[in-house]
């Protein structure tokens, strides 16, 4: 079937400047269905066109690559497909299909890796399982990393597809190899490759990163060549049909250490359906010498994830806030963190903020150079401007609060606009009379006129009720 990536591929192949021959030999397929791929895009059409439904065979389609690499005839595999699978289909679709497969040349070379040289991953999804930890069901996938030589096989079982599970996943696959193949074959993958297309590909930037300390390197298949990817989907199928069809246990936890059994017992040691030898034994004698040794510390991975910086150029990260340059307000940003350090990089992944992690919450981050537009000695100059206690304020506050004193001051000094300089002037005299060294206890002030109150004097209180103070003036300051 031809789908979208066989489009979008098609107009970047005509864009390089190739001609239609050109890439009909080189995707295999027909020419008229390249002319009418470049029709739409000079015509400036922006959508896929639709092209037929899906072949009967394609859910076999790994099969009829292993039995042609084998040599089988479009007879034979008819024969094979009709007896093992109990499968209704005419040699006349088949004899078709396999002539699609072979390609315009109609010859097929099966791809031989040299040890060591190769490993293919991918996820396949095998539905639900009951997490005991969490106490409820949780979606569930199982990856594979498959090495092309030998066929040895590693699984593992988890439950999402994000970027830091398919690093982790490629880290825990090298240690049960005890090395490292030199590139790793990657399908279309959300995790792995943004965009759908061999020929303009972007690997995620930590993935990349993760396969450079390990001396590997990413290469993506083509589209509508399946059988560089055949390996790992045989392996996602064979698990699938010989593992978890038959499966009765449900709890999660206990299927990891079930898969791991069987991958030790059963998989990797019995006789493989291509290659007629057993992965295990090939995988000892001729491809664990040849893979790329393990280096000496674990690769360390980030949780990733994106943030929007708000109006007073923070971000949130585990119920802290945390500065980033100014310029960035409004925009959206990446961050990583390992759980002691955080890390943020703008659009074109440039670092423009690091911070220690704080173990408290609530508390904001900041550093001055991020809003260089109130350094230390403006908040000075500013507090005086409006008033001796309004920098009375500042300074106590700051003493009391140095890690964001700067987000408290800013939003005292708009309040300057509102009320006037005086009236806020008045209102921090009278917060730093009762120690309430907030926003709201000014903003409070402010709004209800409290400044406005007569002071009481030392004689009066003697007189009155002693050396004491009024207690609901507190309330009345933060609004209780």
């Amino acid at each position: 079937m031809l789908g979208v990536e066989m489009y979008y591929t098609v107009q970047t192949l005509l864009k390089q400047g190739k001609n239609i021959s050109q890439i009909a030999r080189e995707l295999g397929i027909d020419r008229k269905t390249v002319r009418k791929i470049r029709d739409k895009v000079e015509d400036g059409g922006v959508s896929p066109p639709k092209f037929s439904r899906e072949s009967l065979l394609d859910p076999y389609r790994e099969e009829i690559l292993d039995y042609l690499s084998e040599g089988l005839s479009a007879v034979l595999i008819h024969q094979k497909l009709t007896q093992q699978y109990e499968l209704s289909v005419s040699y006349s679709c088949v004899k078709k299909y396999v002539r699609k497969l072979k390609g315009q040349g109609g010859v097929y070379v099966p791809l031989i890796s040299p040890p060591g040289e190769e490993a293919q991953v991918d996820f396949g999804y095998i539905g639900y399982f009951y997490d005991t930890k969490l106490d409820r069901k949780v979606k569930s996938w199982v990856f594979c990393m498959v090495l092309s030589f030998s066929r040895y096989k590693y699984y593992e079982i988890v439950q999402s597809q994000e970027v830091s599970t398919f690093l982790r996943c490629h880290i825990n696959a090298f240690e049960f190899f005890n090395g490292v193949p030199k590139t790793i074959k990657i399908d279309n993958l959300k995790s792995g490759v943004l965009q759908a297309n061999f020929y303009e590909p972007t690997i995620q930037k930590e993935y990349a990163n993760m396969l450079y300390y390990y001396g590997s390197s990413p290469i993506t298949c083509k589209v509508r060549y399946p059988e560089e990817k055949g390996k790992v989907e045989s392996g996602i199928k064979y698990v699938k049909n010989n593992f978890f069809k038959s499966l009765k246990e449900k709890d999660f936890h206990k299927v990891k250490g079930l898969l791991k059994n069987w991958q030790d017992t059963v998989c990797n040691k019995k006789i493989h359906g291509t290659t007629r030898k057993i992965p295990f034994e090939q995988f000892k004698k001729k491809e664990q010498k040849k893979l790329l040794k393990l280096p000496v510390e674990r690769y360390e991975i980030y949780e990733l994830s994106d943030r929007i910086v708000n109006r007073y150029g923070h971000i949130t990260y585990r119920y802290n806030y945390y500065s980033v340059p100014h310029t960035y307000v409004g925009k959206k940003v990446h961050i990583r963190c390992n759980g002691r350090i955080l890390k943020v990089y703008n659009e074109l992944h440039e670092e423009i903020a690091v911070h220690t992690l704080s173990n408290t919450t609530g508390e904001f981050i900041t550093q001055e150079s991020h809003n260089p537009k109130l350094q230390k000695t403006d908040y000075d100059s500013k507090s005086l401007s409006i008033g001796e206690y309004v920098y009375e304020f500042y300074k106590k506050l700051s003493q009391e609060k140095p890690r964001h004193y700067q987000r408290i001051m800013s939003r005292i000094f708009n309040l300057s606009k509102r009320y006037g300089e005086e009236v806020v002037n008045s209102a921090c005299k009278r917060a730093n009379k009762f120690n309430s060294l907030s926003y709201l206890s000014v903003k409070n002030i402010c709004e209800k006129g409290l400044y406005k109150e007569k002071e009481i004097s030392p004689d009066e209180s003697v007189r009155g009720n002693g050396y004491s103070n009024d207690l609901s003036q507190y309330d009345l300051l933060t609004d209780n």
